[in-house]
């Protein structure tokens, strides 16, 4: 790149619109079915750890080891087993997501109030429905904030994938570096971010149109 050459070349982008709405797509897919499967994996995970609390520590300590692992290491390791594919870049994700959202599962669990158990299990609700129709919805607000963390974390590394040719946008990110080339670069960090706080801003709205009775009681007071 000389010194005279622009920053950012928009002619570029705009000949590149389409391809980069695609990539776009491609990362939000790779960024986002971690965090579901994460949660999947997560809420009963989180709700055993929370009925038998000897649980817990054993399986976060295995969710932080795991999380503890360089991103592009455990990538490697998937490599011999799942090949050059889209799942070596998402089933690191999604073990990444655990040491997020398990925990916050069972402090959403934890916040519910004793009361309350009390109050559903005397109107004759076992455990299995008190658990689906009291606790975990009130339990929405603390899960949901593990959510946008595991999120915005999630799209942020799938970037790294593209070392393995399954990265997304990640792929102008290398491409910009071996042509000298910034353009494709910052337009690539720009997306990305845009992708993290356009999610996290959805998840937002998620909670409040999960959880109107804390709506409510903002709007009374």
């Amino acid at each position: 790149m000389s010194d005279d050459e622009p920053l950012i070349r928009w002619q570029w982008i705009g000949d590149h619109v389409g391809e980069l709405a695609d990539y776009t797509g491609v990362h939000l897919r790779l960024g986002l079915l971690p965090v579901l499967f994460g949660l999947i994996v997560s809420v009963p995970l989180g709700i055993l750890c929370h009925r038998y609390r000897w649980l817990y520590t054993p399986v976060l300590t295995i969710a932080n080891i795991l999380y503890s692992i360089p991103s592009l290491a455990l990538f490697m390791i998937f490599v011999r087993y799942t090949g050059l594919t889209e799942r070596t870049v998402m089933i690191p994700l999604t073990i990444y997501t655990l040491s997020v959202l398990v925990p916050n599962v069972v402090d959403g669990l934890a916040s519910v109030p004793e009361p309350v158990r009390l109050a559903a299990t005397a109107m004759g609700f076992g455990a299995v429905r008190r658990v689906v129709q009291i606790e975990l919805p009130i339990a929405v607000p603390v899960v949901i904030a593990g959510v946008r963390v595991a999120a915005v974390s999630s799209i942020s590394l799938v970037a790294v994938g593209q070392l393995i040719g399954q990265g997304g946008l990640g792929y102008y990110i290398t491409r910009g570096l071996q042509l000298d080339f910034p353009t494709p670069i910052i337009t690539a960090i720009v997306l990305i971010m845009l992708l993290a706080l356009t999610t996290d801003a959805l998840l937002v709205l998620a909670q409040r149109l999960l959880t109107p009775w804390s709506r409510n009681k903002v709007t009374t007071r």
